[in-house]
């Protein structure tokens, strides 16, 4: 099937087998070939006991386990000389952590989902958690083809992205005001509990031929659910989903990240200008190019989730004090001030809304529903 070795072997096995077999069979002697160069230290130079840069794999092991050894494997691009250094094996530990972390704090939000009973169905989940299982197709068909083509480079950093930037800054961020204050057993929490196991046993299964070990922690500690394999190393490799495969979402959300990058500017400004200390404290207010004004509008609750601010609202340009004008968005023009009314106690939102309910003075009215 294939003929797997070092750089030196195009001029040696991989061209005498071939002539070989050329000349008594008329055809290759292998169906691919995967060529990848040496192992040197962290400048680049060769490995030399003499020199003493030598690293031993079992020294790795021992320091930072099995798996960190072959997240490195992964990580790095074969085609090309292979670096390895304590401070390349650091960095890679950071990055585990990061994808361990994301794992962990999935399952520590589905203690008390039922799969068999408590999924919510597709059509019935809220545009965000709609939004992550779209954009997990897309890591999927990347990752898959990744593997497909030996390209584990690319498969190492899909998914670390896709977990440091995709879940933990946005998507799950995000959900935690909704995991954390919404009613148990509401709807609109199943629904981002529902997306968020289909996006852990995806990843799991994504990552298990690289960190194997990890994998088959987090596949143990998933809920039960009818048909779960005994190992994530048994069970099917994932597939694309048409159903969560929508172009159109992506592109309104891609819309939305977008404007959010650039509000987010506005946000840390009036952070170091002291007008406010957390994004909580915030209230937006947007004046958009006519072309985006009608989209903002129809998806403002979105937007001031994504922001993670208490208030938003779109005015005209000549209501915004302190204005930024955004760059990026000609004619996007974000004022930030302290929000209105009094925090929460319980989501830490202000509101207006609170002390309005004498037995609960101290929460806003969408608390006061979900107590």
């Amino acid at each position: 099937d294939m003929y797997l070795e070092g750089s030196d072997q195009h001029r040696g096995w991989f061209h005498s087998s071939l002539l070989e077999c050329v000349g008594t069979r008329n055809r290759a002697p292998y169906l691919s070939v995967l060529t990848h160069g040496f192992v040197v230290d962290g400048a680049g130079k060769k490995m030399s006991k003499s020199v003493g840069n030598t690293i031993e794999p079992q020294e790795v092991i021992d320091k930072y386990g099995a798996e960190i050894l072959r997240l490195w494997v992964a990580a790095e691009d074969y085609t090309d000389d292979i670096r390895i250094s304590d401070e390349i094996l650091k960095r890679l530990v950071e990055a585990y952590r990061r994808i361990r972390n994301t794992s962990r704090f999935i399952l520590g939000n589905l203690y008390d989902f039922d799969i068999n009973s408590q999924m919510v169905a597709y059509g019935q989940m809220e545009e965000m958690d709609k939004w992550a299982l779209h954009r997990l197709q897309e890591v999927i068909r990347r990752v898959t083809e990744a593997y497909e083509k030996h390209q584990f480079h690319v498969v190492f950093y899909t998914l670390y992205t896709y977990c440091s930037v995709d879940l933990s800054a946005q998507y799950l961020d995000i959900l935690k005001d909704r995991l954390y204050t919404n009613k148990a057993d509401s709807r609109e929490r199943r629904s981002g509990q529902s997306a968020m196991f289909i996006i852990l046993k995806a990843m799991t299964s994504l990552l298990a031929p690289i960190l194997s070990f990890t994998s088959e922690e987090v596949w143990a500690a998933l809920p039960v659910w009818a048909d779960k394999e005994a190992s994530v190393h048994m069970a099917q490799f994932p597939q694309e989903n048409a159903q969560y495969f929508n172009a159109e979402l992506g592109e309104r959300w891609k819309t939305m990240l977008e404007a959010k990058a650039e509000i987010a500017k506005a946000i840390e400004q009036a952070r170091k200008d002291k007008v406010i200390g957390h994004s909580l404290d915030a209230r937006v207010s947007l004046a958009p190019p006519e072309k985006m004004r009608e989209f903002l509008q129809n998806h403002s609750e979105d937007l001031r989730a994504l922001l993670i601010v208490s208030q938003l609202q779109l005015v005209a340009e000549l209501d915004i004090v302190n204005p930024y004008r955004s760059e990026e968005i000609k004619g996007l023009t974000v004022g930030v001030e302290k929000a209105r009314g009094v925090k929460c106690e319980r989501c830490w939102i202000y509101s207006e809304s609170v002390g309005t309910d004498k037995a609960h003075p101290t929460v806003c009215g969408r608390c006061v529903t979900n107590l």
